[in-house]
């Protein structure tokens, strides 16, 4: 069974920091791309995504301030949240960009941004 289980969200000021963490197990995670997903009311989108050889790419309404990394050692994927703004409020999800298509998801962390 795929778990992937998401933790680290919570209420920051504009201008804070967070990191997200997401667990992986059930799936081949070495070779796997991995990806965050972002859902606001009415709008879900890809934030950040990672190779299996560490390429990153990232929306552009998050470039230079998101960090996406993997530790393959511990089948983890994160997201270091800088300068955060109240547009970046969403429930924030990790995925395969395969099981996204196939709309599997799992709980979310939800991210609050204050102004």
């Amino acid at each position: 069974q795929v778990q992937l289980v998401e933790s680290g969200g919570g209420l920051v000021q504009a201008g804070g920091s967070l990191r997200l963490s997401c667990a992986a197990s059930g799936i081949a995670f070495r070779t796997n791309v991995l990806a965050w997903y972002r859902q606001a009311p009415g709008k879900r989108e890809l934030v950040a995504r990672i190779t299996t050889g560490g390429a990153t790419n990232y929306a552009d309404s998050v470039k230079g301030r998101f960090t996406i990394s993997r530790d393959d050692a511990k089948n983890t994927v994160y997201l270091q949240m800088n300068s955060l703004k109240p547009e970046d409020t969403a429930v924030y999800y990790c995925n395969t960009p395969t099981r996204a298509s196939y709309n599997f998801w799992g709980q979310g962390t939800q991210v609050t941004v204050s102004s």
